[in-house]
């Protein structure tokens, strides 16, 4: 049996991962620290992928290490040869592979790396080796630490191998990108979100990114490769990744109000399978009353509030259909909850076939002004417009022919 070992593992993918590139038993185990010596020296598994906090902390109990974990100091698949173990990194190839997928290279520039920990090993063996002009870790404390940070705002590449940002710790961001005007490439390793604030930050400055999961794919295939003895295929690679992107990625519908978000979101479960989360229904559920009647009861603005509490939940979900209340853009703060798992839709209507039942704020109010006040959010937060004046089913197969055919998080802003 294979395993990942770590303190805390409750979201990790790397047995779907690895079911899907070779034919051997893989599973979690979570280790107390107390308990990593005893878990090594048991010698009962075959091989063994570490992660946080035990990089390092593996080495003391290995008998061996490749060339790669030796000059990294930092040990991520465990051998186990004939009761020998032996240490490899497989991040090093992995993390190499994400950034050259991103189209991101250290060749001659500076890098700031936030982190110092086993991953901040690897990104710091990778980028010296790729040749970087000058590499910079960052620490909470030292010479180079976050109170220093403005001595490194000439930094061309940024590389977060911190856990900051991660879920649950969504939308946290170690630095302000808008601070860094060298800035040609940006690597996160965090995978949950598929998109961190800092990724997105990026993304949104046109600047070459890319989150986590490229990395966490890639080091498996070679960890596959150790343990099986048998190679990993770049395009078998390529296509897990597509494929665990493309599964993990939510489907998001804005638009303006009577559009037909929540029919076509409705549509969208059916067909995929994916579980319907309903912003308008969360606030319900929230509430204890329907939004008309908070909205009739309490304002609009107390509405509001709810309505960004249940975007921020809805938005956490990977792999689910989010189906949004057509004014959810009007705070500029939703918008990063639903991108960070999301590719979003905008719903495009004609106004006159907008329905204005059960619908407070639509009810007499002046839809063609309201369109063009909106407009320019719904472009904002979303990746694509489909028209919806045909059959719902239409729009439905149309949204489902674009996700399914372009598994990519990339964003193309207007």
């Amino acid at each position: 049996m294979y395993y990942l070992i770590g303190e805390s593992l409750r979201h990790s993918c790397s047995p779907e991962i690895h079911r899907l590139i070779g034919r051997y038993g893989y599973e979690l185990k979570e280790v107390a620290p107390s308990k990593l010596g005893d878990f090594l020296s048991s010698r009962a598994f075959e091989g063994l992928n570490v992660t946080i906090p035990y990089k390092t902390a593996v080495i003391p109990y290995l008998d061996g290490l490749d060339e790669t974990a030796r000059r990294i100091g930092s040990v991520n698949t465990v051998e186990n040869r004939g009761g020998k173990l032996i240490g490899h990194n497989t991040d090093y190839a992995g993390f190499l592979w994400m950034a050259h997928r991103a189209g991101v290279s250290f060749s001659g520039r500076k890098v700031l790396i936030l982190g110092s920990g086993g991953t901040s090993l690897t990104v710091q063996t990778v980028a010296r080796d790729a040749g970087a002009r000058e590499i910079v870790v960052l620490s909470r404390r030292g010479e180079s630490s976050y109170e220093t940070l403005s001595r490194h705002y000439d930094s061309e590449v940024i590389v977060n191998a911190t856990p900051v940002g991660m879920y649950p710790s969504n939308g946290e961001s170690l630095v302000d990108l808008s601070r860094f005007p060298r800035l040609k490439g940006v690597l996160d390793v965090i995978y949950n979100p598929l998109r961190t604030r800092l990724v997105d930050s990026a993304e949104r400055r046109r600047i070459p990114a890319s989150g986590g999961l490229a990395m966490l794919v890639a080091q498996a295939a070679v960890s596959a490769s150790i343990f099986t003895g048998t190679p990993v295929s770049e395009e078998t690679i390529e296509g897990i990744f597509g494929g665990l992107l493309r599964d993990r990625q939510s489907i998001v519908l804005v638009g303006m109000p009577g559009s037909g978000k929540t029919t076509i979101a409705e549509l969208l479960a059916e067909r995929t399978g994916r579980r319907l989360l309903d912003t308008d229904a969360i606030v319900w559920e929230m509430a204890g009353k329907p939004p008309a009647e908070i909205i009739r009861e309490e304002g609009e603005v107390s509405f509001r509030r709810l309505e960004s509490e249940a975007v921020a939940l809805a938005g956490r979900e990977p792999g689910v259909i989010i189906a949004t209340g057509g004014g959810a853009v009007l705070d500029g703060g939703n918008r990063y909850p639903l991108v960070q798992n999301g590719k979003v839709y905008f719903l495009l209507r004609e106004l006159e076939r907008l329905s204005r039942e059960d619908r407070p704020l639509s009810v007499g109010a002046d839809l063609r002004r309201m369109y063009r006040a909106r407009l320019g959010q719904y472009l904002s937060f979303s990746d694509l417009t489909i028209e919806n004046n045909g059959t719902p089913l239409d729009c439905a197969e149309a949204i489902l022919e674009d996700f399914y055919a372009h598994p990519d998080i990339k964003r193309t802003k207007p």
